[in-house]
């Protein structure tokens, strides 16, 4: 919903301000707003470590993360745009999801049931009834191949930060934030787009904390339960957030494709909410630093019942329960 929440709020400040600058600074507005949060959790509780910090080991899945999903993806979606009508554009930025899903199933062995894969196409095919405008045209070009690699990079980006999503989230939204905003920001700079007014630039950071900052802090720590293909299909619902403001907002009429949408996406969740995963499977011995109660069947190696962080051995262990490709649960499945 805070993501879905940006296009809509995003297009009432358009005329004020450029593309390339609107980008720059949502995302300096989520970093700075992410870092201020953690500034103040510094101060008012000095002694307690809830999340996990980001280590040595972290940095190159963080840095890949910002380099494709904040550096190289605005760069070959602002290239490909030039020569892409605007409906085929729509149509394909909504790959983001099924790359996320291809990248996790192929190069991070995440399990996905032939439910998941049902409710993911699902929800895929109903954000293209909202965002895609057949009347403009369409058709596939080096452009619309670009778009397609945008949103791999993107994808990308959400596999990396899955493998960090047991650290802390205020970090990594605030490096991220920082990182591409800065850069979107240099970018506009040379290219000579107008600088916004003071205003503007207050309205887009403020707008940036809550649909950028806070949306992807949930969304980081949704794939520390469900894995990135499964978060990433959640995520794709936010259209369904757009418009529903936008109907507000503009006092659009709800289309008969929203209604159509509307239902896949709903149908779509009810496939993943509902979905059981079981089967007998081994843990390896590990040795990690997360955030979690002693009360969880995984975390009872003292008394404190308070949320904390701090390294901690799993032993080795064979069962069988429902769960999801969660952070204990990232196992290779002969049979997704």
């Amino acid at each position: 919903m805070f993501f879905g929440a940006s296009a809509p709020f995003a297009k009432l400040l358009l005329g004020d301000i450029s593309p390339i600058y609107l980008a720059a600074f949502l995302y300096l507005g989520s970093g700075t707003g992410i870092s201020l949060l953690k500034l103040s959790q510094k101060i008012t509780r000095p002694s307690q470590q809830l999340e996990a910090g980001i280590r040595k080991a972290d940095i190159k899945w963080l840095a890949g993360a910002i380099i494709s999903g904040g550096v190289m993806a605005p760069i070959v979606l602002m290239v490909s745009l030039q020569n892409t009508a605007a409906s085929t554009a729509s149509l394909l930025l909504n790959f983001e999801g099924v790359g996320t899903t291809l990248i996790a199933l192929l190069f991070f062995k995440e399990a996905i049931s032939c439910r998941a894969w049902m409710a993911i196409l699902v929800i895929t095919l109903a954000s293209i009834f909202l965002s895609t405008n057949f009347s403009e045209g369409f058709g596939v070009s080096l452009g619309a191949l670009g778009v397609v690699l945008a949103c791999v990079l993107w994808g990308l980006d959400n596999n990396l930060t899955r493998n960090i999503s047991g650290k802390d989230p205020l970090v990594i939204v605030a490096w991220k934030g920082l990182v591409a905003g800065t850069f979107s920001f240099f970018l506009a700079f040379m290219l000579g787009n107008s600088p916004p007014s003071f205003t503007s630039i207050a309205l887009t950071m403020g707008l940036g904390f809550i649909s950028y900052g806070l949306s992807t802090i949930l969304f980081i720590l949704s794939m520390r339960g469900l894995g990135a293909a499964r978060t990433s299909a959640f995520y794709g619902t936010a259209p369904l957030a757009g418009v529903l403001l936008s109907i507000f907002i503009f006092r659009e009429s709800p289309s008969i494709s929203y209604i159509i949408a509307g239902l896949l996406m709903i149908g779509g969740a009810l496939l993943l909410i509902n979905e059981e995963h079981s089967h007998f499977h081994a843990h390896t011995a590990l040795m990690h630093e997360h955030s979690h109660k002693h009360d969880d069947s995984a975390h009872r190696h003292d008394t404190s019942l308070e949320r904390h962080s701090h390294e901690h051995e799993h032993l080795m262990e064979e069962h069988q329960h429902d769960h999801m490709p969660d952070i204990h649960h990232r196992h290779e499945h002969e049979d997704s």
